[in-house]
């Protein structure tokens, strides 16, 4: 396939205190969250001066991409746009456009399919180019990653790094635990098409959890969610990470490693639900506590996205260490399926 870019297509975060509110209503239009739920997550982004890491690590990211695309020889520009802040990628589509690009590949900065994981973003795809109209590029994104083996190695090597910074006695007795973040569960059970029995965002989470406890040395290990929201009636994945932690410490477990295998890059869910929230409660109970980095900066992630841009260009072979279902590769939009990882349509809908 002939393609003249690639744009990295992301969530966004607000890189400021006057942005976080403007970006949290971004973030939740449509869904009817009340004001005061809004004001609550807000503190946790004003805990750190307004600024989530996420444009700042995906710009890093971009800066790789191009490093590793001219490696192998690929001259392609690369494009960053946001669902929930700038850069827009409406804007971003548009800027292409009038840059001459006709066809661009599509990165999302996720590994696992799901509506917020994967359809979601075809959706930003169809709203980026109606806006943009008839000039719009063709956009094909890229497959899921969450069982390649760059992502599965560089998980790995971050839960065997995290273990170094236990005290010397925990590191070869301390339960390593994955997290993801959570999703109502009726939406998990429509993550996928019918013939394939739903339940694709949480079945790829759990093997891409496997494959990097087998890497990294490990045969137990648990998996548990995180950054859970909406009204408590509403039945979403659990346990969530803190709930687990009291529960492991019942057990007599006195160290933890926990790594947000459901994240590419530090999301201010893992710097706030992990680095903040689990790791203080880890220290109320006296557990030794060590949280594992996320992939986005290992040099290997940006090698993953030249793989998955020569699939296209290249007919490179797919690399996977899994027979999960997975899907994820589209064109300006057009799903997997009609019925693939569609949200359930909510009461009165």
């Amino acid at each position: 396939m002939s393609v003249d870019a690639l744009l990295v297509l992301s969530f966004g975060g607000p890189e400021g205190q006057d942005d976080v509110l403007p970006f949290l209503e971004n973030v939740t239009r449509g869904r009817g969250v009340p004001p005061e739920r809004l004001a609550e997550v807000a503190e946790h982004y004003r805990h750190f001066g307004g600024v989530s890491p996420i444009n700042r690590l995906n710009r890093d990211l971009i800066e790789a991409v191009r490093a590793a695309l001219s490696k192998h020889g690929l001259d392609l520009p690369v494009y960053f746009g946001n669902r929930n802040w700038h850069p827009m990628v409406e804007d971003t589509v548009g800027e292409m456009a009038e840059n001459g690009v006709r066809r661009a590949l599509v990165f999302a900065t996720s590994a696992y399919g799901g509506y917020s994981a994967c359809r979601q973003y075809d959706e930003d795809i169809v709203r980026a180019r109606k806006a943009v109209g008839e000039r719009a590029p063709e956009l094909v994104k890229l497959r899921q990653f969450f069982d390649h083996p760059l992502f599965v190695d560089a998980v790995a090597d971050a839960v065997s790094a995290a273990r170094q910074e236990l005290p010397e006695r925990f590191r070869r007795d301390f339960r390593l635990v994955f997290t993801a973040h959570s999703i109502p569960m009726s939406f998990d059970a429509a993550a996928g098409v019918a013939e394939q029995g739903g339940h694709r965002y949480s079945r790829q989470v759990a093997e891409a959890a496997r494959l990097a406890a087998k890497a990294s040395g490990h045969a137990e290990f648990d998996v548990v969610w995180q950054s859970r929201s909406g009204p408590p009636q509403v039945p979403w994945l659990a346990p969530d990470i803190v709930d687990h932690l009291d529960t492991l410490h019942a057990d007599g477990v006195g160290a933890v490693v926990v790594c947000p295998v459901g994240f590419v890059s530090d999301h201010l869910e893992v710097v706030w639900d992990l680095d903040t929230e689990a790791r203080a409660r880890a220290a109320e109970l006296g557990m030794a506590f060590a949280r594992a980095a996320t992939p986005g900066e290992d040099p290997r992630f940006a090698e993953l996205v030249v793989e998955l841009v020569r699939e296209h260009v290249d007919d490179a072979p797919q690399r996977r260490l899994s027979s999960v279902p997975a899907g994820g590769c589209t064109t300006n939009g057009q799903f997997c399926a009609p019925s693939c990882c569609e949200p359930p349509r909510r009461p009165g809908r």
